[in-house]
């Protein structure tokens, strides 16, 4: 594991690390933010998974999210949002919403991409397990959170795996993939045409019929110019409902889907990871 940068930030360190995915058959980057209080003991962990062209780099540089994590004694884990490299496939026509920067947190079986595009088994498996050479992290106590495409990741890898997670959270999550045209692009893509392959990696099919569920949030901007198109979280509203599970929503006015969004509501999201992971 290369060590790409290690700074001090509000008294813990940022880091950006890089290394051979096994899983991605490339290098990959993340980043770490370790808390004041690592240095003494084994802190908790809220992983972050970002959005449609972001890089692991977006979400420690715009949401201020270092601050709250100082105080609240958490460890801040960020991955990149899909393979990079020679050799790894992009969009035939070069689109933002497919391909490099769009690994939708699934793995991939149609053969073009299947090499490559497996980040659902990099966040789930192998990126813990290199988290591993960071005794400051306390592996048994993990939340995850997430923005728009990672917003989806976070709920659908949460609601795969609600044991290992104390909490999730989103932002702005493309909660009904299957049924709004991004994300049926990247399930065509990805996964083919055979639907019955897309639910596992849809949140309001998972939360549908999940027997349990980590404790939820999410926050939506009313004034998100996807809202409608691509994000439609009452159906979320409506997925909770009928599975019998419990969410914190919260519809905010005036709002997008910036960074200005996230950063604006970070702190309370982080409140509610620590309450399950800190104090619980």
């Amino acid at each position: 594991m290369e060590t790409l940068s290690d700074v001090a930030c509000f008294g813990g360190r940022q880091l950006r690390l890089r290394h051979a995915s096994e899983a991605l058959s490339c290098a990959m980057t993340f980043s770490v933010y370790l808390p004041p209080q690592a240095r003494a003991h084994a802190v908790p962990v809220v992983y972050w998974l970002s959005g449609l062209t972001c890089t692991d780099e977006n979400f420690v540089t715009k949401a201020g999210a270092q601050r709250a994590a100082a105080a609240l004694g958490l460890a801040l884990v960020a991955p990149d949002t899909s393979p990079r490299g020679n050799g790894v496939p992009d969009d035939p026509e070069g689109a933002y919403d497919f391909g490099l920067g769009a690994g939708f947190y699934l793995n991939a079986t149609e053969v073009a991409f299947a090499t490559h595009y497996h980040m659902a088994r990099y966040v789930e498996e192998e990126l813990p397990a290199v988290l591993r050479a960071f005794p400051e992290l306390d592996q048994s106590r993990e939340a995850i959170s997430g923005h728009s495409m990672g917003g989806h990741g976070a709920l659908t890898i949460a609601l795969r795996n609600p044991s290992r997670f104390r909490s999730v959270s989103a932002f702005a999550p493309i909660c009904a993939p299957a049924q709004v045209p991004w994300g049926q692009k990247a399930f065509r893509g990805y996964l083919g045409e055979d639907r019955s392959t897309w639910a596992r990696y849809d949140a309001c099919a998972l939360l549908t019929e999940a027997p349990s569920a980590p404790p939820l949030r999410v926050d939506q901007g009313a004034a998100d110019g996807f809202l409608e198109t691509q994000l439609q979280p009452e159906l979320l509203v409506k997925a909770a409902a009928q599975g019998g599970h419990a969410l914190d929503y919260h519809l905010h006015d005036g709002y997008d889907h910036s960074y200005f969004f996230i950063a604006s509501f970070i702190d309370e999201h982080l409140a509610f990871h620590a309450e399950h992971l800190v104090h619980a």
